[in-house]
């Protein structure tokens, strides 16, 4: 028999103030499941039905045909694989690249300010704008990267060109966002630990390994767990790029081509769920399988 470790009992003062607190967030938590929460229960709701707008007649429960549909379609896989080689490639290369980014803007002495706004500068860029000017930099005849290529080249109509400068345009996007993530992780390592690693004899990449990485890891872990959320919703870069062409879509995009395009309201929303059930997979994976909530949940 193990012994079980009791609460210790709370005061009254820390009671009321905790009541306080509940019903302070309480009008917030309302808002919130109105807002996230309804959306959220329709999509599960229309997933279990058959429902279909160009056959409005033809409309009813059918529990877990949708479910089994898409689970089984070829498309969907496709588009699974798409979404999952995109988060990993462009999230892998923004860390490394956001690192570096981050190290030179905390160690740069004279034009701090300047830099980080240079920096900053793609992300804050509309998403949409950002990729017409991708799409037109690759357009035959006209698009300046377009005209580095062997004539006659059109890379947006080929698969794995086109998902390359998917990729491409995603990293330069979010990059900067991934650097100031990790620019705040790196500003609380204490000046004191390289000083006195550096005593021992410990050269910069031994600093960098032995030092830096470890304490930056809840800045890490938070870093990938917003870019790998951000990144598994990709839609606008593919839209503008090349609209899912070329088995180029994403899961957003299949879910909008059903759901918005093809009218299907069930399979769109079964498609959405399954979104939804993956997103919270990732974040749960992160926040309880790697501690990423809090900075001691890492050790």
């Amino acid at each position: 028999m193990t012994a079980t470790k009791e609460a210790a009992p709370i005061s009254d003062a820390k009671a009321a103030e905790r009541r306080l607190g509940w019903l302070l967030c309480a009008p917030a938590a309302i808002v919130m499941l109105a807002v996230a929460g309804w959306p959220i229960l329709l999509s599960i709701i229309t997933s279990f039905q058959r429902s279909d707008l160009r056959f409005p007649d033809d409309k009813g429960f059918v529990g877990f045909a949708n479910y089994a549909t898409v689970l089984t379609s070829e498309h969907w896989w496709t588009a699974f694989g798409v979404t999952m080689l995109i988060m990993v490639v462009s999230v892998a290369v923004e860390l490394v690249l956001g690192m570096g980014l981050a190290v030179v803007m905390h160690r740069t002495l004279v034009a701090k300010g300047l830099l980080r706004t240079t920096v900053l500068i793609p992300y804050g860029i509309v998403t949409v704008v950002a990729a017409y000017g991708w799409q037109y930099a690759w357009t035959p005849d006209t698009g300046w990267l377009a005209g580095l290529l062997p004539e006659g080249s059109a890379p947006l109509t080929e698969r794995w060109p086109a998902l390359l400068i998917i990729i491409g345009a995603e990293i330069w996007k979010t990059t900067p966002f991934m650097a100031l993530l990790l620019l705040a992780g790196l500003s609380v390592v204490p000046d004191e630990l390289h000083r006195a690693a550096s005593m021992d004899g410990a050269g910069r990449w031994q600093r960098f390994v032995k030092v830096t990485l470890p304490l930056m890891k809840p800045a890490i872990l938070v870093a990938l767990l917003f870019r790998m959320l951000d990144a598994f919703r990709i839609y606008d870069n593919i839209y503008v790029l090349t609209n899912g062409a070329q088995d180029t879509a994403s899961v957003s995009i299949t879910t909008y081509h059903n759901l918005v395009s093809g009218l299907n309201l069930g399979i769109g929303s079964t498609m959405s769920v399954l979104i939804f059930v993956t997103v919270a997979i990732i974040a749960f994976i992160f926040v309880k399988g790697l501690g990423t909530s809090t900075p001691e949940g890492g050790r």
